[in-house]
């Protein structure tokens, strides 16, 4: 399968790129760093460096690849998880404007499937909606909801110490993924059991 994985270079978007190369796909991963490319290159994906808000720039850029398959793994979060209350905006903005970005870029490219990253916890006081309009507008494009529970492992904000429920660990958040290239749509919830 062709896939455009957006967020290839982040937390899950690196655990998912050999696992996806792997098993046979083809694969370009989207980066807004010029800088992170030449990773990408080294994993066997197709670097490409454009920014999610330039929309233009986007759907040339995913029409020019011809996915099946368009994935949604951007998120907008701080390497710090105490700057994380005041990082609300910018992952908002993400989910909303960078999530029509790659909805409009996918149709205009013909992509047949597509899946989104979510949170399967309660989301703090005033970011419900931003969330349920990214998931409704997934939904509404047919497309898969993943609700992951909060990242634990090597590289994320629980690197040591697992948080509660729900939580899963990265590695198997990535390989539970690529399992589900082929799911229906309609929202999965990816945690470990209570």
């Amino acid at each position: 399968m062709r896939i455009f994985l957006a967020g290839a270079t982040g937390v899950i978007g690196t655990r998912m790129l050999p696992l996806l190369i792997g098993a046979g796909h083809e694969v370009a991963g989207l980066t807004r760093s010029p800088a992170k490319a030449a990773a990408l290159a080294t994993t066997g994906a197709q670097p490409v460096v454009v920014d999610v808000y330039d929309a233009a720039a986007l759907t040339a850029a995913v029409t020019g690849f011809a996915p099946e398959l368009v994935m949604h793994q951007l998120t907008d979060l701080p390497d710090d998880v105490a700057d994380l209350a005041n990082s609300g905006a910018a992952n908002a903005r993400i989910r909303s404007e960078g999530t029509a970005n790659l909805l409009a870029a996918a149709a205009a490219a013909g992509a047949n499937r597509f899946l989104a990253q979510s949170i399967a916890w309660q989301p703090p006081a005033g970011r419900g909606a931003v969330i349920a309009a990214h998931e409704s507008a997934v939904l509404n494009a047919l497309g898969v909801v993943l609700r992951y529970g909060q990242f634990y492992g090597p590289g994320t904000y629980y690197a040591d110490t697992p948080p509660g429920h729900p939580r899963i660990h990265v590695d198997a958040a990535a390989a539970r993924t690529v399992e589900l290239l082929d799911a229906p749509t309609g929202t999965v919830v990816i945690a470990e059991p209570a």
